[in-house]
């Protein structure tokens, strides 16, 4: 069985990532990260349906929405597209269009808006987990602008999006679904 930093060498993970799993196993990692953007890059990687990595992807993008300006409905709508698509009740024409309008409506008033058209975007794109951490920014981005805080408000104010949006990916995607995505990436390997 190969270790966890193992595997994200092999993945291509950042340097940072490979740094923090150190000995931790499979599931001591997954338990404990701090990075929802993290867990949705590896939960990618690993191959897991990628329905489910929409929905956490979806999931985290909502915790954005509280940025967006009253009454602009467009990343909302997109995000609930991109769900829709996850149950059969969307195309992903229709998907995409959405994520264009929310991408449109962040050209005009919130880097959320744009944060939540990429959720969408997260049906169609290989890399969900991009949707994770720009939401995380999203939180990090409106925390610093709207209070203009010093650093370590700022820093402090997006340790707790990442720690959040990792929360929300655990309830989504279980430890169990990796660990059957890590058997199959092994028997691959080999």
């Amino acid at each position: 069985m190969k270790t966890t930093k193992t595997i994200l060498i092999e993945l291509d993970a950042c340097s940072e990532a490979v740094k923090w799993a150190g000995r931790k196993t499979h599931k001591g990692a997954w338990k404990t990260c701090k990075r929802g953007d993290w867990l949705l890059w590896i939960a990618g990687k690993l191959d897991i349906d990628r329905k489910l990595l929409v929905l956490a992807a979806c999931a985290c993008a909502r915790a954005a929405l509280k940025y967006v300006r009253a009454g602009e409905d467009r990343p909302r709508i997109a995000i609930e597209t991109a769900e829709a698509w996850t149950r059969g009740e969307a195309t992903i024409d229709q998907v995409r269009s959405a994520a264009n309008a929310a991408a449109n409506a962040a050209a005009y008033a919130t880097y959320a808006a744009s944060y939540a058209a990429h959720a969408a975007h997260a049906a169609y794109a290989a890399y969900a987990a991009y949707a994770a951490r720009a939401a995380a920014h999203a939180a990090y981005d409106a925390a610093v602008y709207a209070v203009y805080a010093a650093y370590d408000a700022a820093h402090a104010a997006y340790a707790a999006a990442c720690k959040d949006m990792a929360d929300i990916v655990r309830k989504i995607i279980p430890f169990s679904v990796i660990k059957k995505a890590i058997a199959a990436y092994e028997g691959e390997e080999d």
